[in-house]
């Protein structure tokens, strides 16, 4: 059952600031993780963390010189069969969570966070380990 869609605009407007698009079908999902390069997703959620802690870790981290070349939000709740979606397909064995964050390299997860890894910190440090993941799988492969 999904949220009522006027309680779920601030929090999507929350994302959408930063430049994260938002994917809210599972067709939509596919065509932006499918797409050559790197995306972080981002799995949006109406609690308090996702609020004070990994909305704006996600702000943060896309300052950060070396980042993805797309960033895109489902949201929990809100976008129930794109959520549905990426847990099952492209996430697959990986436990459910909102809010979550996933980093894909031309169609595949290369790295994850959990809410557990977000609801006990603070923005800043969510951030910093957000950037670690971009510099680690966005930064231009040599050949």
């Amino acid at each position: 059952m999904a949220y009522p869609e006027q309680l779920l605009i601030p929090m999507r407007a929350d994302l959408t600031q930063y430049g994260v698009q938002e994917t809210r079908t599972p067709e939509e999902l596919d065509q932006a993780i499918n797409a050559h390069g790197t995306v972080l997703v981002v799995t949006n959620s109406v609690c308090g963390c996702a609020a004070s802690k990994a909305r704006p870790a996600v702000g943060l981290a896309l300052r950060h010189a070396v980042k993805p070349d797309a960033a895109v939000t489902v949201f929990a709740g809100g976008d129930v069969e794109a959520v549905a979606h990426l847990r099952e397909k492209h996430l697959h064995g990986v436990p459910p969570s909102s809010p979550s964050l996933a980093l894909f390299r031309d169609g595949k997860a290369v790295w994850a966070m959990h809410r557990f890894q977000i609801e006990a910190r603070l923005a800043p440090e969510i951030a910093a380990d957000i950037t670690k993941a971009f510099d680690e799988f966005c930064a231009r492969q040599s050949a």
